[in-house]
């Protein structure tokens, strides 16, 4: 009997270890696996590292000056005099016939804007105008930053209000996002939406812009700015918040995202920088005339994007020359700039003429007065002018394009954040959402907007304000 039960013992015991080791060994290898799956997903992030761009030697650590000082815009007399002396002595250059704005800001129309700067607009008022925000200053990595920092009036009980750091381009400034403020930090009082997304809006001065100053030293790009917008907001007690910028304002908060992306709840961007090199992109953009679908365009994709050659190579051409100057030799071009508030105002106001509609090539005042008024593009005008900042914004072009002539270095980091995308019609390129996802992988919203250019905040606030709100709705969700 014994020798009978024995054969079938050794299955029975055998079988018993396998309950035991096969799991065991399951439980490893899952393991090990799930590890590796990790490791392998584990989000690749930009290297925060520090900086100084203050004059001379960092100081010892801890003797940093890290206040928030209350700051004022102000004028005098004597500024505005000198201003007037200026324009005075403006020495006009009769325009070719027929020109329009194809030869760049039309001298007749400009003649009028002088005589209008000269003679209606107030400075003073304007500075009114400017203060009806608290403003700002902070010392970071040795440069002042200049900031406005807008909260509600009024916050109803339970309501969490939602950090927003919005950040301008060039030509640009603070003073674009100063119709979106109220619309975003009150909007129910401006009837869009029942309160249930309100918001604190923070809109810096890019470093060498307005009032903040400029780096004293070279190499001072989009990481440093990134870095320092970081540092801002950590110093006013964020340890979350949304992001949003167009322009310059879109790379650097890319980069923001791309950095501490645990620090960004959410970014929303109304301009995308994307490499378009490659042979997969241009087999792509060959097949999407003629089957957009195939390639992953939508019949909106293919009318903002055909014909090609125009609106990606031509009209980019011609709205360009400047960035070429700028990202070689700023001090040369910006020294007449800085001395001439004419030549200073033909120079950024021409870009509110094509980069607001490309159609306002044809129109002999460039269509500016149909979208802002004198006041307003004078306003921003002046914030360069009376800060003489207008050679160190143009030095950001060198300072980014000298690292990055292509501007899709960082593409490899992937930017896993929840983003939006207002995508304006009248924006200088065109970007499909197919396209977006090979750097933004997380695209929550992606609007077609249905009017609009460059200057989205400045010229369509209650769009851009109502698709932001959209966003942040849905990533709350998340």
């Amino acid at each position: 009997m014994w020798r009978e039960s024995l054969p079938n013992a050794w299955p029975f015991d055998y079988s018993q270890k396998n309950a035991v080791l096969v799991p065991v060994a399951a439980l490893g290898v899952g393991g090990m696996l799930l590890y590796w799956l990790r490791s392998g997903r584990k989000i690749k992030t930009i290297d925060m590292g520090d900086g100084w761009w203050g004059a001379g030697e960092r100081p010892p650590k801890g003797k940093e000056d890290t206040s928030i000082r209350p700051f004022k815009i102000e004028t005098s007399d004597k500024e505005i005099e000198d201003l007037h002396q200026r324009l005075d002595r403006f020495r006009f250059t009769p325009h070719v016939e027929g020109a329009a704005f194809h030869y760049g800001f039309n001298s007749s129309y400009l003649r009028k804007v002088v005589d209008y700067w000269r003679n209606q607009f107030d400075w003073r008022k304007q500075v009114e105008v400017l203060n009806k925000y608290p403003h700002f200053h902070t010392t970071i990595e040795g440069i002042d930053i200049h900031f406005i920092h807008v909260k509600p009036s009024y916050v109803p009980h339970g309501q969490a209000v939602r950090p927003l750091l919005m950040v301008h381009g060039w030509p640009g400034s603070f003073y674009e996002f100063y119709k979106i403020i109220p619309l975003l930090t009150e909007p129910a009082k401006h009837g869009l939406n029942e309160g249930d997304v309100v918001f604190e809006v923070i809109c810096p001065s890019i470093p060498g812009y307005g009032f903040s100053e400029a780096s004293h030293k070279k190499e001072f790009d989009s990481i440093a700015t990134a870095r320092i917008f970081h540092k801002l907001m950590n110093r006013l007690g964020f340890k979350e918040y949304y992001l949003q910028g167009g322009d310059w304002g879109s790379r650097i908060t890319t980069n923001m995202a791309q950095m501490l992306p645990q620090s960004v709840k959410g970014l929303h961007l109304n301009l995308v920088f994307i490499a378009t090199k490659g042979l997969g992109k241009m087999i792509r953009t060959m097949l999407g005339a003629y089957v957009p679908w195939l390639v992953g365009f939508s019949r909106e994709d293919a009318r903002r994007f055909y014909p090609f050659m125009q609106k990606n190579v031509y009209d980019v051409l011609r709205e360009s020359g400047y960035l070429h100057i700028q990202a070689t030799k700023p001090d040369t071009a910006g020294c007449g700039l800085n001395d001439s508030p004419v030549g200073l105002a033909a120079y950024i106001m021409e870009k509110f003429s094509t980069w607001t509609d490309k159609s306002f090539l044809h129109k002999d005042d460039g269509g500016l007065e149909s979208k802002y008024s004198l006041d307003e593009l004078l306003t921003n005008v002046m914030i360069y002018w009376v800060t003489s900042s207008i050679v160190s914004s143009m030095r950001y072009y060198k300072e980014n394009f000298s690292k990055d002539p292509t501007l899709n270095v960082h593409d490899r980091v992937s930017v896993c954040v929840p983003t939006g995308i207002a995508a304006f019609p009248q924006e200088i390129v065109h970007v499909p959402r197919v396209w977006a996802k090979d750097v933004y992988k997380n695209i929550v919203t992606y609007t077609y907007m249905p009017r609009g250019g460059h200057f989205a905040a400045f010229e369509e606030p209650k769009l851009l304000a109502q698709d932001i709100m959209q966003f942040v709705r849905k990533v709350e969700q998340l």
